[in-house]
């Protein structure tokens, strides 16, 4: 239990920590590099952290295959069909990584011209930030095979420390360099030096775990096959979750313009969070509970759901309770009164849609654990996309910024019914979800 409890604390480090330090630094950096360069900072940031996500898809197919092969009893085997599958992970992120950050790079000369149009010096200086920016979409995607490999054995605390430290050095370095009077590129180098210093450190961990062989790309049949089996399906969610996230929004600044939508982007940042830091502080679930399936026990495996789900219920009610009572107060004081008085009709919408969200986290990390990839990427996709084309209905019915606190609202509830299909799954014979290929599979598939 104490394992539990400081991996969930690292959980929610790994996830305030970054936005917590942006919060001080922004206005910072803002008023010493103004607004032009803040923006070009901030698109760069935003391409990394996009790009990256895209790119490193399959690290939660990793996850699950490295735990599930810690639960069986042939340690010798296990240990060898763990690090082909890590190694064959590599060489998916090394392909993946390499191809976006390549469709980033030749489409930075549009990109920059779209940012600063036709002024020569800020060009040339947006096209070597966004340059800068997309080799390091591929460091984030060789990155996320060392931290996804350590969160299958359990061990947070090192990945997060690192990640942590990387993240606010980064922060720190951006600050400082624009007191000092330097500009974009400047803090994108530090970026990267930071950035690839951190990643050498969490292969290092990963050296620690599984030993240096585990370092290099390997094209193993058997392993490839059951990445792909399940990591195009989470590829495919991280993809669609990206695209939705972001359109639900330009469409309401598009339709009713960007200063009436601002009330309810802030009531969006606000309440975002409940969510957030449920998943991120649940986190330890999913490679726990993969194990547990992979042991095959599974009274253990309801038992420990349970448990999630109380605390799962805590931390949302806690979270959702507090802005409840006191959100329209911190509105007012963040933003001014005309903004919160529009705001406070949406709050509550939002803030519940948020929480329902954040109890569908105990049953996503679960089916997960049972190897329901592609149920999870279809009913993801699916339900974005019928209340995106909702949303954009009722937009054109002139509904505002209610709409889409309705359609946020509504997508938490259709989230609940996640519960559903666990509760089906623990309800058969095959308790355990898919079958997939054993150690010996794996070695035998690898021989042939």
């Amino acid at each position: 239990m104490n394992r539990h409890m400081a991996n969930a604390a690292w959980g929610v480090l790994d996830y305030a920590a970054y936005p917590a330090t942006m919060f001080v630094v922004a206005p910072l950096v803002l008023h010493q590099i103004g607004p032009a360069e803040y923006g070009m900072w901030a698109v760069t940031t935003a391409l990394i952290s996009i790009g990256g996500v895209i790119a490193s898809g399959f690290g939660d197919a990793n996850i699950q295959r490295v735990a599930r092969l810690r639960a069986q009893e042939q340690a010798a085997t296990a240990h060898d069909a763990m690090v082909r599958t890590v190694r064959s992970l590599l060489t998916i992120h090394l392909v993946l990584g390499s191809m976006l950050a390549l469709i980033a790079w030749f489409s930075v000369p549009w990109v920059a011209y779209k940012l600063v149009h036709a002024d020569a010096a800020q060009m040339r200086e947006c096209t070597v930030a966004l340059r800068i920016a997309s080799v390091l979409i591929l460091v984030r995607a060789l990155e996320t095979v060392a931290v996804s490999t350590q969160r299958a054995f359990e061990q947070f605390g090192s990945t997060v420390r690192i990640s942590t430290a990387v993240r606010l050095i980064t922060l720190i370095a951006a600050a400082l360099l624009a007191l000092n009077s330097h500009h974009v590129v400047s803090m994108l180098m530090a970026a990267a030096a930071s950035m690839t210093i951190g990643m050498a450190l969490q292969y290092r961990e990963l050296a620690l775990l599984l030993g240096p062989s585990a370092l290099s790309p390997l094209l193993d049949r058997a392993s490839l096959q059951v990445l792909f089996t399940n990591g195009f399906f989470t590829w495919l969610q991280a993809l669609g979750g990206i695209i939705f996230s972001q359109l639900d929004r330009v469409v309401l600044a598009v339709t009713i313009g960007a200063a009436a939508a601002a009330p309810y982007l802030l009531c969006v940042q606000f309440a975002h969070p409940i969510a957030g830091l449920t998943g991120s502080a649940l986190s330890f679930l999913f490679p726990h509970l993969s194990r547990r399936v992979g042991a095959g026990d599974r009274s253990e495996l309801i038992q420990t759901l349970r448990k999630a789900f109380l605390a799962n219920f805590l931390l949302v009610a806690t979270g959702a309770g507090l802005l409840l009572v006191f959100g329209e107060g911190i509105l007012r004081a963040w933003a001014g009164a005309a903004i919160a008085h529009t705001a406070a009709h949406l709050l509550p919408l939002v803030v519940l849609g948020s929480a329902l969200m954040g109890l569908s986290v105990t049953p996503t990390y679960a089916l997960l654990a049972l190897g329901n990839f592609r149920m999870l990427a279809f009913f993801s996709i699916a339900v974005r996309a019928m209340l995106l084309l909702l949303l954009i209905l009722l937009l054109a019915s002139h509904h505002g910024a209610m709409a889409l606190a309705w359609v946020r609202f509504a997508y938490g509830g259709l989230c609940m019914m996640l519960y559903v299909p666990l509760w089906l799954r623990l309800r058969k014979h095959a308790w355990y979800g898919a079958p997939q290929p054993s150690a010996a599979v794996l070695l035998e598939g690898a021989r042939s």
